[in-house]
């Protein structure tokens, strides 16, 4: 069973003089008043009867009175826990009559319940590593956020260089007349040189053609000159005239070739090779952006998978608040972060996580609520009673919000109209 105070007695504890308050069970009971009345000297005497000494006050008795301090509080299942007499000595008995002492209150009182300000000004960080402790998965999620980290990281690098590659690539000029291949000026001088070589043989059977005439020529002329000679010139005229008509026919159909093409290639192989490296350029820088653009997204997969693990991880977890969870190592309540919460959420959170720490303490003691709207302690007040924990707080005020005002240290029934207060408590005086 959850522990709730059902009853306290208070007088002579700093502000206080003398105040008898039966809270709400369920739901929320705001003591009002005034600034300097007593408000918050209440919650803190209730905070040294079931926290101990560690939280005793430094001048706990009320300035002016002779009478120590006594303090007495009834939890809801019959326990009675009493500081009284010059030393304020705990005193706890429960139902049956058995005695005990600050080690049962430990088993049931949440050290965050009667000191609240404690985990509201912890950072989000410390409120979620508070949260995670609870439901046990502090350090898998630990681990997931280290290996997202480490990734993420490492993508947002390979990102700046793939981006860097790929705005490089795209500034490389291409030349779509060029060859893909580089061009060799030994391969061209030697096709030139071969072609030279072929036009050379050329050039001297056609000179050879016109040897052969000039020297037919010269013979028909030492025909008629050398009769004598005749028989065997014209022996040697037959011969050469076989010569003649296979040198003709051998010439007759060749064809020089140009070397024009060439020679303008060996010309212009330094402008197209400049072409050719720069498109090799182009492709190289391409394939490299593409090559770190494909390790970022595969980087990104790796990520997404990190975060689908950690989010199963989470909704597998016993959260004690539906829509709370822990994003980036910090507390979030509905996607928001502390900081973004409204007043109502974050109370909502505290008291949740608090129940969680401590399942048998039922309550939770609140100071300073005059920041909050009536319509944020009514949406509060609801969500309390809705769980079944009990919240005793303070307010500067003397609205009908108020359950009691406090006034120069004495609880004083807080007069109303109409009762349309939501939070049920009792005062008296």
């Amino acid at each position: 069973m959850a522990m709730k105070i059902n009853n306290l007695e208070i007088e002579n504890v700093k502000r206080v003089k003398a105040v008898v308050l039966q809270p709400t069970e369920n739901g929320l009971t705001i003591l009002g008043g005034n600034n300097n009345q007593g408000k918050s000297s209440v919650l803190d005497a209730i905070t040294w009867t079931l926290g101990g000494n560690k939280y005793k006050p430094s001048k706990p008795q009320r300035e002016g009175s002779v009478t120590p301090p006594n303090l007495k509080i009834t939890m809801n299942n019959g326990l009675v826990i009493e500081r009284k007499g010059k030393n304020s000595e705990l005193k706890v008995l429960d139902p049956e009559g058995n005695k005990g002492g600050q080690q049962l209150l430990n088993s049931f009182v949440e050290e965050l319940a009667i000191n609240l300000p404690k985990f509201m000004e912890s950072s989000s960080k410390e409120k979620a590593e508070t949260l995670l402790q609870i439901i046990g998965i502090g350090e898998q999620l630990a681990k997931l956020d280290h290996e997202e980290n480490k990734l993420y990281n490492e993508r947002y690098s390979l990102g700046r260089i793939a981006d860097q590659k790929k705005k490089y690539a795209e500034e490389q000029i291409h030349y779509a007349d060029a060859p893909k291949e580089l061009f060799s000026a030994n391969d061209l001088i030697q096709q030139q040189q071969q072609i030279l070589a072929q036009n050379g043989e050329n050039q001297r059977k056609r000179e050879n053609v016109q040897n052969l005439e000039q020297q037919f020529d010269y013979e028909t002329q030492e025909i008629e000159r050398v009769k004598q000679q005749l028989a065997a010139m014209e022996e040697k005229h037959k011969q050469t005239s076989n010569d003649l008509e296979i040198a003709r026919s051998s010439a007759e159909n060749l064809t020089d070739q140009s070397t024009e093409e060439l020679e303008r290639n060996i010309a212009d192989i330094d402008e197209v090779n400049r072409k050719v490296r720069a498109n090799l350029d182009k492709q190289k820088a391409e394939q490299e952006a593409s090559d770190y653009k494909s390790q970022y997204d595969e980087m990104s997969e790796n990520i997404q998978s990190i975060r689908d693990e950690r989010f199963k991880l989470l909704d597998n977890a016993e959260l004690p608040l539906s829509g709370l969870s822990v994003e980036e190592g910090e507390l979030t309540y509905k996607g928001q972060k502390w900081d973004n919460m409204s007043g109502s959420d974050q109370l909502k959170v505290s008291t949740a996580i608090i129940q969680k720490l401590k399942p048998e303490c039922g309550f939770v003691l609140l100071d300073k609520l005059e920041q909050m709207d009536n319509n944020t302690l009514k949406d509060f007040g609801q969500w309390l009673e809705k769980e079944g924990l009990q919240a005793i707080a303070t307010r500067v005020s003397t609205g009908e919000e108020c359950e009691i005002i406090i006034e120069d240290g004495y609880a004083v029934e807080n007069k109303k109209e109409e009762n349309t207060n939501p939070w049920q408590g009792k005062g008296a005086f």
